[in-house]
């Protein structure tokens, strides 16, 4: 397969189309990035032999055109020393040199729309490259994303994972018979401090219901002294 021909295949191709059919995507970008890499590489390297060459047969015009321009002016020369014999060889030397200039000319033509062509399947190829590499690095991370959640999904099935939290569901659980425990040891307690409380408010009470009854009682004797006499 020719280099043009590779060039072309690549540039016409439906990347998104070769990863859907593709069994392991990453893979195959990876090939996929692979292939235009050297491609590119090889399809500048024969522009740049283009480009050598165009500069070889311009070279090639520009000596001939001066070769022509010589045998002109010897058929001048033997035109004016009445020699026409040499004047008549001088143009058919002439004729012949134009006719090369002719022909090396169509193939500087050809190679300038071999050029022309080049530059334009190389931009569409770079393109391509471009959108390859960034197809990459998005199927990298979705890859990288997915193996993830399926690792995750994994330890989540795990009887490790439930036995840990059957365990923390353990210690929850008796936890919440300390603290029970505690909050009922507080109201016990609250319930005996109550209880002193409130004899030593009956308490105070019968002492303040004894100072009132002996209060009344000092305030009624001498109204009883009083009738006696």
């Amino acid at each position: 397969m020719s280099i043009f021909t590779r060039l072309s295949d690549i540039v016409n191709s439906n990347i998104s189309a070769l990863l859907d059919k593709a069994e392991n995507p990453e893979k195959m970008i990876r090939m996929v990035i692979q292939e235009m890499e050297e491609t590119l590489v090889e399809v500048r390297s024969g522009t740049a032999k283009v480009i050598a060459d165009k500069k070889t047969l311009k070279r090639r015009v520009d000596t001939l055109s001066k070769q022509a321009g010589d045998w002109e002016q010897k058929a001048e020369l033997a035109v004016s020393k009445g020699r026409e014999d040499l004047a008549k060889a001088a143009l058919v030397e002439r004729s012949n040199i134009n006719a090369s200039i002719e022909i090396t000319e169509k193939d500087l033509a050809k190679l300038d729309e071999i050029l022309d062509k080049l530059g334009s399947e190389i931009e569409l190829l770079q393109a391509k490259l471009n959108d390859a590499r960034a197809r990459q690095k998005t199927i990298l991370l979705r890859t990288k994303a997915t193996e993830s959640r399926v690792n995750v999904n994994t330890k989540l099935k795990s009887h490790a994972i439930d036995s840990a939290l059957d365990k923390f569901e353990y210690f929850e659980r008796k936890i919440d018979q300390m603290e029970g425990q505690l909050e009922s040891g507080h109201v016990a307690q609250r319930g005996l401090e109550n209880e002193f409380e409130e004899l030593e408010r009956q308490e105070q009470i019968d002492a303040e219901l004894a100072e009132l009854k002996a209060k009344m009682a000092k305030a009624a004797k001498p109204s009883s002294e009083d009738g006696a006499a």
